[in-house]
């Protein structure tokens, strides 16, 4: 038995739970394999595989630095307050010395200690508290009270959540800050004790928002590190895109507006940068959801230049600004480094020429100007690749990830450990056939009357899932007047207490839409249909997308459809079967799933159940494995 095994049996054999799973084992051990030989590698893990332990022990023993960049807050939550300290105690035992980890979250995730004193002990601090609302005032106090004794100065460790309004007045982002060397606070400040704890850890814990700010700001923000695994993987190269690219929209002028209030007494100054935000807006609005044409069109140049203007104007005067007064300092500084963001940003707009897509996103009021790259493949080969090992690894890997994100560059390995759910004794995967196409007007009657079919057959007891929220409504109103269940929708409550509210009631059935297709943990009676509207496929007008499909011509949706597809539609079919006792049926009412030629591509992807295109057979399992 292998070091890494060996450490692995005996972390697993300490779980509450301890079972043997060959997947995690399998997954432990060729990941130990590609660090020793410094490949790259590309793991799929199926649902209940244990993949954080399976990377984090050979991670761990390595001896080499490594950051972990999860997609999501709930499974960095995961890994700093379970997984991790749970390796610290079962594993230190096993090394030479004991390993260390650390999280790393950005600027705008830590109360700032600099901007709660200038509310608490200014002039200008007390207008500001005059101008918010008394339950916000309350609020800021509270929080005043908790920085004093807290640990690490994360708002994510609050027992109890403060309003937006609450969280904006005591914290600045990564734009705004000035940096500990030019700051009073810096020696006590929470985001600077984060990152030098992070300068020690042997793994540090980071979201992939933040990580692709330090590939673009070419290695500034994170640790050298020698390994960057990659949990969630099928949303790296979205999230890539978004933190590489460039966004504009009113929402910054409006920030830097509130900053420059604080420090310039020159209402017609800051006042114009404030009418930039309603100026950029509309310079937007008519483009809204559409791609725009680099260089960019005129009128937008111009709405840009001329917002410039007026930032360089506020700048001239912020310059101007002599004072001895610390707090005044700092207020200068945040707002410098503000515009100075906002103005390179609008540079390199005004700049983008080939390689680049932009188009505008976000919605009526706010719309966002945003330039992505259109391929980000060469970008993290550059920044990421070529310096570190990749471990990447996620439930679903697209058939075209490796491609996507630019690790054929260089050698990799790629496996599949599977899942230790019996899927093809406990599931049943039933395509509709039968059905209207998704284009046929008598799509949603039919629809309807499939659904309350299958809902009555499982006596309740599904989570309905749509590709849009036009079907979802047009479902639950004539499903509801079908059944006799309790049917909720997307629309009843927030997230968290709508899953819980469905999780208590057996005889219930939950409508939502994309939202609900990944990351919803609903294990055991409660869900035993899984029921998907249509195949998920992109919208062919997504502006990004479609300029992504004019780059790769005929290949296009073999490259970016169908693998974008049969990923949202495994992560969906993820939702039954979360534990070894799960079982269940997972109806896609799609008849393409059926008949098209890419729909083997498609089911390959989804766990291995029993296929069936019998509505009967599947009715009979429901009420059997229901009653």
């Amino acid at each position: 038995m292998s070091p890494v095994e060996s450490a692995l049996a005996a972390v697993t054999s300490a779980l509450p739970a301890a079972e043997d799973r060959p997947g995690q084992q399998k997954m432990a051990a060729a990941i130990a394999r590609a660090l020793e030989s410094e490949r790259h590698i590309v793991v799929q893990a199926g649902t209940g595989t244990g993949k954080t332990l399976g990377y984090l022990v050979p991670a761990v023993l390595s001896g080499k630095r490594v950051v972990v960049a999860t997609a999501t807050k709930a499974l960095q939550d995961q890994l700093a307050a379970k997984d991790l300290p749970f390796l610290q105690q079962h594993l230190t035992g096993l090394l030479n010395k004991p390993f260390e980890f650390a999280v790393l979250k950005g600027r705008s995730n830590y109360l700032c200690l600099q901007r709660l004193n200038e509310l608490q002990h200014t002039q200008d601090g007390q207008l500001e508290l005059d101008d918010l609302a008394v339950v916000t005032k309350v609020e800021i106090k509270r929080l005043a009270t908790w920085a004093g004794t807290a640990a690490t100065g994360d708002l994510a460790d609050l027992d109890w959540a403060p309003s937006d309004a609450a969280q904006r007045a005591v914290t600045v982002g990564s734009d705004e800050c000035p940096g500990a060397t030019r700051c009073s606070m810096g020696p006590t400040c929470f985001a600077e004790r984060a990152r030098q704890q992070a300068m020690s850890a042997d793994v540090i814990v980071v979201n992939l928002h933040l990580y692709g700010l330090d590939v673009a700001s070419g290695g500034m923000l994170l640790p050298d590190h020698d390994v960057v695994i990659v949990d969630e993987a099928h949303q790296l190269e979205d999230i890539m895109s978004d933190t590489i690219g460039v966004q504009i929209g009113p929402g910054r002028f409006t920030t830097l507006t509130t900053s420059l209030k604080r420090i310039i007494d020159d209402p017609k100054l800051v006042g114009a940068v404030a009418d930039s935000a309603t100026l950029i807006r509309d310079a937007l609005a008519p483009s809204l959801g559409q791609r725009l044409t680099l260089p960019l069109p005129g009128h937008l140049v111009d709405a840009l230049v001329l917002a410039r203007t007026r930032i360089e104007a506020a700048q001239a005067a912020l310059r101007a600004i002599d004072t001895d007064v610390d707090d005044a300092k700092q207020k200068k500084l945040r707002a410098q480094s503000l515009a100075t963001r906002l103005q390179d940003h609008i540079d390199a707009a005004i700049a983008a020429q080939e390689g680049k897509v932009a188009f505008v996103s976000g919605g009526p009021d706010y719309p966002r100007l945003e330039i992505a790259p259109l391929d980000v493949g060469p970008l993290l080969s550059a920044g990421i690749w070529s310096q570190r090992i990749g471990v990447l690894t996620s439930a679903t890997i697209p058939t075209a990830l490796v491609e996507r994100v630019g690790l054929d560059a260089g050698p990799f390995d790629q496996i599949d450990v599977g899942s230790p759910f019996d899927y093809e004794h406990h599931g049943l995967l039933y395509c509709a056939t039968h059905l209207p196409d998704p284009r046929s007007p008598k799509r949603d009657a039919a629809v309807a009357e499939e659904i309350a079919a299958l809902i009555l057959a499982a006596g309740g007891r599904t989570l309905a899932l749509f590709t849009s929220w036009r079907a979802m409504e047009a479902a639950a109103e004539s499903v509801r007047l079908k059944v006799d269940v309790p049917i909720m929708t997307q629309r009843d409550l927030p997230k968290n207490a709508l899953v819980k509210a469905f999780s208590q009631n057996e005889a219930a059935c939950l409508f939502a839409t994309a939202g609900f297709f990944q990351g919803v943990d609903i294990p055991g009676r409660t869900l035993s249909l899984v029921i998907i509207d249509k195949i998920p496929f992109p919208r062919p007008d997504d502006p990004l997308l479609s300029a992504r499909r004019e780059l790769l011509g005929a290949a296009a949706f073999s490259q970016i459809d169908v693998p974008r597809a049969a990923m949202l539609l495994a992560q969906a079919t993820g939702r039954l079967i979360r534990t070894h006792t799960d079982r269940g049926v997972v109806a896609v009412l799609d008849p393409r799933l059926g008949s098209a030629s890419y729909r083997w591509d498609i089911v390959k992807a989804l766990p291995p159940m029993k296929r069936t295109r019998h509505r009967a057979e599947v009715e009979a399992f429901l009420r059997d494995i229901t009653t």
